[in-house]
């Protein structure tokens, strides 16, 4: 999952959004660490499930967003977060519904892993459907 977060990573400007759907242990932070490893973040990429979002300064200076929705129940308790989504590459785990009509473009990931098995292994295979929306992504070729 890390391979594919640095393939997206040098695709990815200021005012992108991806949207990473799936369960627990399917892959989403670890997608999002290989975007920040691949974009020259700082700090350690980790799950922001308790403060719910985290900044991290990245190499190029736009900063990456990983954004937790998992315990926010609507758009507006998003929209609480005064996340900056022109300025930033925003991550946003659990997202689908709740960052609606926040931007035009966008990249949506739904990762799918085998049920059962180890959650944590590396190696577990996953499937992965990557869908893009709107005119930033146009012609595009993930």
């Amino acid at each position: 999952m890390e391979a594919l977060g640095a393939r997206l990573a040098s695709r990815l400007r200021a005012g992108d959004l991806v949207l990473l759907n799936g369960e627990l242990g399917a892959g989403k932070t670890t997608l999002t660490r290989g975007i920040g490893q691949a974009l020259g973040a700082r700090g350690q990429v980790t799950s922001p499930t308790f403060v719910l979002a985290r900044t991290h300064p990245t190499a190029s200076g736009v900063p990456l967003v990983h954004v937790d929705a998992y315990r926010l129940a609507t758009a507006a308790e998003v929209d609480d977060l005064d996340l900056d989504f022109e300025g930033s590459i925003t991550v946003v785990e659990w997202g689908a519904g709740k960052v609606d009509g926040v931007v035009d473009s966008w990249i949506e990931v739904d990762i799918e892993r085998p049920v059962g098995g180890d959650p944590e292994a590396d190696d577990a295979p996953r499937h992965v459907r990557l869908a893009t929306y709107g005119p930033r992504w146009e012609g595009v070729e993930l």
